[in-house]
């Protein structure tokens, strides 16, 4: 596996490959790298000659910084997952060398989708998550990027970035990678206590009751239904649940047969803040 720490080093080798006629695929990421990430890095290596891996953890899309500075770091095990995986190349550049000397976003336009769920809690989130995804494109230049779809609004909110600037990379979502009893796999699930550890598979078990009464109830009632079971847990704090239209994002509130919707929520556990999503079936 090869390892890189500059953007001069990486842009070298990735053009020699492409001489070669080579494909590359591509899976950002923050470290602290589990089974999900892994699962990303294969379905790239099935499609693609080399997989390229980037680890930063990206200050301009926290708007908490105790968040940022409490996010797992694991570079050294992280390196030996990845050489023990279907990685080829590493790339892990500093702060400096991704941003220079000013540490901002660039302001996008996602036509409404940034200002739904995660938008109205995380203030400037996406513009710090498409200024950095942009910025690897631009280094990288991959034929795909990987994102999970735990992470279902910022993939779309990728999709929509590539559409603008009309970048010449296809997008893959991935299906969600869970613990064996449920829990959406993340970095921050490290960080959880005993107690939340336990607590936390609830939000998952939450979400497939809302898929099975989605069949027979209004949105209204079971987004009541959801607020009353999170007060009656006493380890985890809901912060939003919504039933939304999967390309728009925008809160449903009477269903239509020939739309997709989405359940989205995120609950904290303790200080630890846990997102999850489901697909809904209109019968």
């Amino acid at each position: 596996m090869e390892i890189f720490n500059t953007k001069q080093e990486i842009k070298s080798y990735l053009t020699t490959q492409k001489k070669k006629n080579k494909t590359i695929g591509f899976v950002p990421t923050m470290g602290a790298l589990h089974e999900g990430h892994l699962s990303l890095i294969k379905q790239a290596k099935k499609k693609n000659d080399i997989v390229v891996v980037s680890i930063f953890i990206n200050p301009t899309q926290f708007d908490n910084n105790k968040d940022l500075e409490k996010y797992p770091k694991k570079i050294e095990s992280d390196t030996r997952l990845l050489a023990n995986s279907s990685c080829d190349v590493l790339f892990y550049p500093s702060v400096k060398e991704m941003y220079n000397t000013k540490v901002s976003s660039e302001k996008f336009d996602f036509e409404g989708i940034e200002h739904q769920m995660e938008g109205k809690f995380r203030q400037g989130h996406f513009n710090g998550v498409a200024t950095i995804v942009k910025t690897f494109f631009e280094i990288i230049r991959p034929n795909s990027a990987y994102f999970g779809e735990k992470d279902f609004q910022q993939l779309l909110i990728i999709k929509k970035m590539v559409k603008n600037h009309r970048l010449k990379i296809k997008i893959k979502g991935c299906p969600i990678f869970r613990e064996k009893d449920g829990l959406a796999m993340s970095s921050r699930n490290t960080r959880l206590s005993k107690e939340h550890r336990v607590s936390a598979p609830f939000i998952y078990k939450t979400l497939k009751q809302v898929r099975k009464k989605f069949n027979t109830e209004n949105t209204l009632k079971i987004t009541e239904w959801v607020e009353q079971e999170f007060k009656k847990n006493t380890f985890l704090n809901l912060e939003y649940f919504t039933i939304a239209d999967e390309k728009t994002l925008e809160i449903v509130k009477n269903k239509e047969f020939n739309k997709n919707y989405r359940a989205f929520i995120a609950v904290f556990a303790g200080e630890i803040r846990l997102i999850d999503t489901i697909r809904l079936k209109n019968l």
